[in-house]
């Protein structure tokens, strides 16, 4: 565990001499069990933090855990809505990581844009102002934006607004598309690249819209170092990977990568028009299905979802190499290193 999550080419101890000590030891993390949340909270411990884990479920957080010792995290059920367990864990803290979205609503399950990224964010920085903390670290989205066209840009941009506007000495990074083993993102693709059906590889439009994966682990590795940096203060960080790929050319990597790729599958286009027009029509169906089925949850899509697969999604990841002293993996061979762990 000690060093997987170290960048490439970069050994993080010596973050820790050029930089100096880290001024916090005591980090509230918000989505701790999530996809992302797990590569942090292995970031943290590797750097010697002490993660307070605001989580749901105690339970689902100790049992990711197994090899990590109770006295090395605390973990306290909550949620960002419970403003009493917010405060709990701000007020065991003296800095807050706050990992929490969603890319898609679920009604029923009372998860709106809004509710989660501005109304949560809000909560978590409330209570981090009020119990006297002042690092807070912001997870985003590229794309994000004050005229973006989807509702979950949209809100990642309000949310951002109000990290801006707080006392807090914050840092926000957006990462591009983030993959990983465990994601939904990279599972979904699986499915596509591996799996009988559908019959086909699909994508939407022309497929010529830019992309530039970024390694779960990198992810993590920003955020956790970033508390080691004063310079990071009041700074935002777009993260990508090293390679841009157009969707078109990301699926056909994925099938010269992944071992149990089905190469006789084709790739094939849904117009625009069409799949925002099934994307609103299947979406009671879909909400049902996957109340009794959660697996079916990978295959759901929203209107937002299509407008963000027209617009790239890249950026110049030479600045957060440089920023943080590493060298960003390469999405081909991180895939080659961990295809046959995709569930």
């Amino acid at each position: 565990m000690a060093d997987i999550l170290s960048p490439q080419n970069n050994n993080p101890s010596l973050a820790v001499d050029n930089q100096g000590s880290c001024p916090v030891t005591r980090v509230m993390i918000t989505g701790a069990t999530g996809f992302v949340g797990r590569s942090v909270m292995k970031a943290l411990l590797n750097r010697g933090l002490h993660p307070v884990c605001l989580v749901r479920s105690i339970d689902k957080l100790t049992s990711q855990l197994p090899e990590v010792d109770r006295s090395r995290y605390t973990p306290i059920e909550g949620s960002i809505h419970d403003i009493d367990s917010l405060h709990e864990a701000a007020e065991q803290s003296e800095a807050g990581i706050h990992l929490v979205g969603i890319i898609i609503e679920r009604r029923l399950k009372g998860q709106r844009f809004r509710r989660v990224h501005v109304d949560g964010t809000r909560n978590v920085i409330n209570a981090l102002q009020d119990e006297g903390v002042t690092r807070y670290i912001h997870m985003s989205a590229l794309g994000t934006r004050d005229d973006a066209v989807s509702m979950y840009h949209q809100t990642k941009w309000l949310a951002e607004e109000y990290v801006r506007d707080s006392d807090l000495d914050w840092t926000i990074f957006r990462p591009s598309l983030i993959h990983g083993p465990d994601g939904e993102f990279m599972q979904l693709i699986n499915r596509f690249i591996c799996g009988a059906m559908p019959p086909f590889i699909p994508y939407f439009g022309t497929g010529l819209a830019k992309l530039q994966p970024v390694s779960v682990k990198d992810v993590a590795h920003c955020l956790v170092e970033s508390l080691f940096r004063p310079a990071a203060i009041n700074q935002s960080y777009e993260l990508g990977g090293p390679v841009v790929y157009s969707w078109r050319s990301f699926y056909n990597a994925c099938r010269a990568t992944m071992p149990s790729a089905k190469l006789w599958k084709p790739l094939l286009s849904q117009p625009v028009p069409v799949a925002k027009m099934l994307a609103t029509l299947n979406a009671p169906a879909m909400a049902l299905a996957e109340l009794a089925l959660p697996g079916i949850g990978l295959f759901r899509f929203d209107r937002g979802q299509v407008q963000m697969s027209q617009e790239d999604s890249v950026c110049d990841h030479t600045i957060a190499e440089k920023a943080f002293d590493m060298k960003l993996r390469s999405f081909e061979d991180e895939l080659a290193l961990y295809a046959d762990l995709i569930s």
